[in-house]
């Protein structure tokens, strides 16, 4: 995959118009800012918009019918009536129920039964938007290569890091090979040893993190499936990922930084990659799994004197 963004409809199953607004999210910030003027216009006011033509929608956002067409294609949908079934859809759905009476808004004065309010409330919508941009096809293409791979290598640093160590636990405990490194130098040496049949996966939020990318780019050219789990699928790392898989790209605010956010969407999709692997897996994971619970169930008894 290229790190060029795809205009052109790929032919699959539109979005579901739940969906919509976590699509804009995403992908809001590898558009044009024209395309953006028709996204933003679009998740802003989904019942307003849905009543538009392409030519009142151009209007509206100072674009062209063509600028409408491609933003309502980058998003999923073959053409812009697609666009207008889904917005109309979004806009039903919207008014079924109440708003939201909370916002991920964190003042400094807030109390803190307000910041466990507002932050459970992030996490859901985080949790809810990757959820929803996850493309499952890619998800299954991952889940065969890592559970017939001889190796599984998983690069991330800082946040990304953290979600990485606890990908390789994971794998481990039901005997698959995985190792997780943030260390740079590390990661780029055991690069060196994978090859056809070994899976590398890259973790970075930002999709140009230079530590995760260089590991990333000697696994893909020593032959092995490289994976990307990134916020930005239009990142540099996507170039070298025969698979991506897109998270939740959060808005940061000051007092939660948007390593919070992004580790809360990178691991659901880790959380999915192993349950999946760990179904494909299942006659192999299982004794596994409670060899491991065996071994470990004397740390978690209370000690006799």
């Amino acid at each position: 995959m290229t790190s060029d963004v795809k205009e052109i409809y790929s032919g699959g199953a539109p979005p579901a118009p739940a969906a919509l607004a976590a699509k804009v999210r995403t992908l809001a910030p590898s558009m044009t800012r024209s395309m953006q003027r028709v996204a933003e216009a679009v998740a802003a006011d989904p019942a307003g918009t849905a009543a538009l033509t392409v030519t009142g929608l151009a209007e509206l956002t100072g674009t062209s019918e063509a600028t409408v067409v491609r933003t309502a294609r980058l998003l999923g949908y073959p053409g812009y009536r697609d666009l207008r079934l889904a917005l109309a859809g979004l806009a039903a759905h919207q008014e079924s129920g109440a708003a939201p009476a909370v916002t991920a808004d964190i003042a400094v004065d807030d109390p803190i039964a307000d910041v466990v309010a507002k932050l459970a409330y992030d996490e859901q919508q985080t949790l809810a938007d990757t959820a929803a941009g996850l493309d499952t096809v890619q998800l299954g293409a991952v889940v065969t290569a890592a559970a017939a791979a001889r190796r599984i290598d998983i690069y991330g640093v800082g946040a990304s890091g953290l979600v990485g160590t606890d990908l390789a636990q994971k794998l481990l405990r039901i005997g698959l090979i995985a190792h997780a490194h943030s260390d740079p130098h590390l990661a780029v040496t055991n690069a060196v040893q994978l090859r056809s049949g070994d899976v590398a996966i890259a973790i970075t939020h930002s999709g140009s993190t230079g530590d995760v990318i260089e590991p990333l780019r000697v696994a893909f050219d020593r032959g092995a499936t490289t994976v990307a789990i990134t916020g930005r699928p239009d990142g540099a790392v996507s170039q070298y990922a025969d698979h991506v898989l897109t998270t939740s790209t959060a808005r940061e605010s000051e007092l939660r930084p948007a390593a919070m956010s992004s580790r809360t969407s990178q691991l659901l999709v880790v959380d999915c990659l192993f349950v999946g692997v760990a179904q494909r897996t299942y006659e192999t994971a299982a004794p596994a799994l409670a060899a491991s619970y065996e071994a470990l169930a004397h740390r978690h008894s209370p000690r006799t004197r």
